[in-house]
């Protein structure tokens, strides 16, 4: 081959290599850059994991937009266009459309292995035991098992824990749990995947346990299916997340046990199967 065909050959190579990495597939994610065991800037929680095992599956790279988890998160990113895809938010959630559930979890109890050991929200024991819990905020939505305690008249000897720190950053849970590890206080309810993600990660050993019961009557459920959210007209790329979705579901389900997410069964969520 001359040495005019052999340049005429490389310009067509490069060209094809150009035009197909033009026409390459982009997932657009939307998430937060400092939530473990979720997710974080570095990649290195469950919800990178699964976009990345569903990236490989569409053939599509991911790019991401990083927004702290706070109040107007979904209108500021979905809705605004940043991304086209939000990989942990509650089924059925009205703001957007949302896949089947990628897991069920539910609130726990966490306790330290030699410390007493919490049978449900109806324990007498939680009357005299130091309880720590997640506290959304200071304008009166707070988590279910606030609510529930205080729903007990159990207030004086609860803890509040903040989810999202005074500094814009969002909370990951650890420092609940690091608060039971070192006898700060006695027992914490903790949504499941941070309790059973930092709970392992103590070096003092920790017990965790499902809180009973799930469904602390209509309005305070302890229990939530979690799924991915898409825009509400976006049903064609919903399906097909859904479809991915399905197709690895055994890898997605090797991710959460590695990160030690506890799992709770089938049955009613606070949503029900609005999708």
């Amino acid at each position: 081959m001359s040495s005019a065909c052999r340049k005429l050959a490389l310009l067509a190579a490069a060209w094809l290599a150009l035009a197909g990495g033009a026409g390459a597939r982009e997932l657009r994610v939307c998430a937060d850059p400092a939530n473990l065991p979720a997710s974080n800037e570095a990649g290195e929680g469950y919800e990178n994991r699964i976009v990345e095992i569903l990236a490989k599956d569409l053939g599509a790279t991911v790019s991401y937009t990083w927004w702290t988890q706070r109040r107007g998160f979904i209108r500021n990113t979905l809705n605004s266009g940043l991304c086209d895809l939000i990989p942990g938010v509650p089924s059925g959630l009205e703001m957007l459309r949302t896949t089947a559930p990628v897991f069920r979890s539910a609130y726990a109890f966490v306790t330290r292995a030699d410390g007493p050991e919490v049978a449900s929200l109806d324990d007498p024991a939680l009357r005299d035991l130091r309880i720590g819990v997640q506290l959304v905020g200071d304008d009166g939505f707070n988590t279910p098992p606030a609510h529930a305690l205080a729903r007990r008249g159990i207030t004086g000897n609860v803890r509040g824990f903040r989810v999202v720190s005074d500094d814009g950053g969002a909370g990951s849970g650890a420092r609940i749990v690091q608060a039971v590890a070192a006898g700060e206080v006695d027992v914490a309810l903790v949504w499941g995947p941070p309790a059973g993600y930092f709970a392992a990660r103590q070096d003092t050993p920790l017990r965790v346990k499902l809180v009973e019961p799930l469904l602390d009557g209509p309005r305070w459920p302890m229990v939530f299916d979690m799924s991915m959210g898409v825009r509400k007209d976006d049903l064609a790329f919903r399906d097909e997340i859904d479809a991915a979705l399905a197709r690895n579901r055994a890898a997605i389900d090797r991710v959460l046990a590695e990160f030690r997410v506890p799992r709770a069964e089938e049955g009613p969520t606070q949503m029900g199967a609005i999708r």
